[in-house]
């Protein structure tokens, strides 16, 4: 299914350059990627599709759940309020979670390593990621995998924003990873610029998933063979300017879905592994709340998107320390996801010791 060549290997050559801040691993590429292999996976699953309804009554393996972060205050309370979460759903019925681990790509121990699993391993050389700080993400999970002893089969790429409101199974089958469809990677929009990763002979741009890396369930053979090349394709669209203007702040998402295709990787595309207040305003049979929205309302319960409203919850208000405990819930109208959001972050505050000393 996956090439078992240099594709799924980082080059000794890459890992010193990168080690003396040197650029050239973004020429590995081609070297790294060029291989085509057979497509496997599927389009978009619902429950009564047959690859979905094979794993009705059976009991799925676990899952790790990986996510990247930094050493930042604005990084750490989230990933304090994902990893209640995480605690409490893992272990209710329904729920494949198995272990976790914070991939901490700082370089450095911080405050929260007795709290959680943390692996630390290094951030990209100074000056590679051009201030795009999760250029890292793909460098991290390189490392992580080379050095990291994983028990589980399969492994959820998570993030700090990410809240558990239901219990997650494993939407995997098989080797087919399972993926959130994002309604704004849309590779055909971009097939000019798509194709300098892409080219012709591998096929056409549908092949690539509307997808990033996160949430994505993925069995860790398969994701170990995908990261060096995500890692580069990441890195030469940072560098070409005609890309980095095109993707802006999901660039580093296009390259985990162009280097899932790459490798013939397709994924399950389920709808239900998230919802994003405040446009996707019930909680219903989903299972991840992403919380990378700002929420404005007025005291009518009307949103006021792009205006601030005279009430709002968004997290990009508390960069320099926590949210406070309490936080006032929104007026009545307002969704039940923008609820649900507030009343998840004020139960982990109220219930993580420490609140305010990150």
């Amino acid at each position: 299914m996956l090439p078992r060549r240099n594709a799924g290997h980082v080059s000794p050559v890459l890992l010193v350059l990168l080690g003396f801040g040197f650029f050239v691993a973004t020429y590995n590429f081609l070297g790294l990627v060029m291989h085509k292999s057979a497509t496997n996976g599927t389009e978009e699953v619902t429950e009564s599709d047959p690859v979905v309804s094979v794993k009705k009554g059976v009991v799925s393996p676990k899952f790790h759940v990986a996510l990247t972060a930094t050493d930042g205050i604005y990084n750490k309370w989230q990933c304090r309020v994902m990893y209640y979460w995480y605690k409490k759903m893992k272990d209710m019925p329904g729920s494949d979670m198995g272990g976790f681990t914070r991939i901490l790509h700082s370089g450095k121990p911080d405050n929260l390593m007795k709290e959680m699993p943390t692996v630390v391993v290094d951030p990209l050389p100074e000056g590679i990621d051009k201030g795009y700080v999760v250029l890292n993400r793909p460098w991290a999970f390189v490392q992580w995998l080379k050095k990291a002893v994983i028990e589980e089969e399969y492994i959820l790429m998570a993030e700090p924003d990410h809240i558990f409101v239901n219990p997650l199974p494993n939407m995997a089958v098989g080797e087919v990873p399972a993926a959130f469809p994002f309604f704004y990677i849309n590779p055909k929009e971009h097939e000019k610029v798509v194709r300098k990763y892409y080219p012709e002979e591998q096929g056409p741009v549908t092949n690539i998933d509307p997808i990033g890396n996160s949430p994505v369930i993925i069995k860790k053979s398969t994701l170990e063979a995908i990261v060096p090349t995500w890692m580069n394709v990441s890195l030469r669209m940072k560098e070409d300017k005609e890309t980095d203007k095109a993707f802006g702040w999901v660039l580093e998402m296009y390259g985990y879905a162009i280097a899932s295709a790459l490798h013939g990787v397709k994924h399950i595309l389920r709808k239900d592994f998230m919802l994003q207040p405040p446009w996707d305003t019930e909680i219903e049979n989903k299972f991840i709340l992403h919380y990378t929205y700002g929420c404005d309302y007025n005291m009518k319960g009307e949103l006021t998107y792009g205006k601030i409203g005279e009430w709002r919850f968004d997290k990009r208000s508390h960069t320099q320390g926590p949210p406070p405990r309490d936080l006032p819930l929104p007026p009545p109208g307002v969704p039940e996801s923008v609820i649900r959001l507030v009343k998840s972050v004020n139960e982990a505050s109220s219930n993580i010791p420490n609140w305010y000393k990150i």
